[in-house]
């Protein structure tokens, strides 16, 4: 107990005396120093005191499904500088090769007595299901799968492809590929349907046009050499991790990027400017994304009804070297 009351004084700058207050529910103690106190218990993990576990937490769940794409740590940068902003501490939540599952990370936030969740991607039925049965604030921001009942903040992936297809049309090239991540994955499908909808009529069915891959650098080299061996020879991809791996496929089948076949990376990532040959890619709005995340969650913890529309956030092409006119030979 002594050590308890040390470690929660020493992190949050006050006297032992006045964490023993607080834990102890006695008054003196102003309101900000009590919530300060009962941070610090939850950050440390330690249980609260009975009489206090129905008082929620001002922490925030942030769940990501990886750090190893950069858009994610991008993310949980401007979510977590809003949230301290408010007042508010974020928890990070990652799935890692060995770690807790996002099941697992779920059920902990709900046992620190979180004040919502952001997810960015991933979100299972069974997490979904539990999260609602506890009328916990959620945001989904780029959702990996479409659920009722939660506020979502997207990319229009929509006008993404449409902005990528027309540049790289400009460019010459006939026939453009689509490589985007797992079946099932929502932002991947919203992705093929408006892909589909830009080919001519005769083209939308056929192979060798769109392809799945993991997003990593090796799955993007896979499924990409397989598209440029079907005669791609315009590119867009649904990440910008998948784009640098196609264009290693490309240099391992002997093409050059742009003089043979031309990419388009998706997130516009940091350093993408910086690679060989530079990126052309699709700038997330990242900030405006997440900053719209974290409004829709402090309203709901407001008592706000949540809004039942997705909100789409618009992308920009950022045009660098990765593309260019298109090889009349190669086609």
């Amino acid at each position: 107990m002594t050590r308890r009351l040390a470690e929660v004084a020493k992190r949050v700058g006050v006297s032992e005396a006045t964490v023993s207050r607080v834990l102890n529910g006695k008054p003196g103690v102003s309101d900000t120093t009590r919530q300060s106190v009962l941070t610090a218990l939850d950050v440390l993990g330690y249980e609260r005191p009975t009489q206090l576990r129905g008082v929620r937490a001002r922490l925030v769940g942030l769940v990501l499904p990886e750090l190893q794409n950069p858009i994610f740590p991008a993310l949980a940068e401007v979510v977590g500088g809003a949230l301290v902003q408010l007042g508010f501490t974020p928890v990070l939540c990652t799935r890692s090769a060995g770690g807790l599952t996002e099941a697992e990370y779920v059920t902990m936030l709900l046992d620190q007595q979180v004040s919502g969740v952001i997810f960015c991607g991933g979100l299972s039925s069974e997490e979904y299901q539990q999260l609602l049965g506890r009328g916990v604030p959620v945001v989904l921001l780029n959702a990996a799968v479409d659920f009722v009942g939660f506020p979502q903040v997207s990319t229009d992936d929509t006008a993404a492809v449409q902005q990528a297809y027309a540049h790289l049309s400009s460019l010459g090239h006939r026939r453009i590929g689509l490589l985007v991540g797992p079946e099932e994955h929502t932002p991947s499908e919203r992705k093929i349907a408006a892909f589909r909808a830009l080919l001519p009529p005769d083209e939308r069915d056929a192979p060798g046009r769109i392809g799945h891959a993991l997003f990593s650098f090796e799955g993007g080299h896979a499924a990409a050499g397989e598209l440029f061996a079907a005669g791609v020879t315009g590119l867009v991809c649904g990440s910008d991790v998948l784009a640098l791996g196609a264009i290693r496929a490309a240099r391992r089948a002997g093409l050059s990027v742009p003089g043979d076949v031309s990419v388009v990376g998706y997130d516009d990532s940091a350093f993408m400017n910086y690679t060989d040959p530079p990126l052309t890619t699709l700038r997330q709005p990242i900030e405006a994304m997440a900053k719209a995340a974290v409004t829709l969650l402090v309203n709901q913890m407001g008592g706000s009804s949540p809004t039942p529309k997705e909100l789409l956030h618009e992308p920009e092409l950022v045009v660098r070297s990765s593309t260019g006119p298109a090889n009349v030979v190669a086609q």
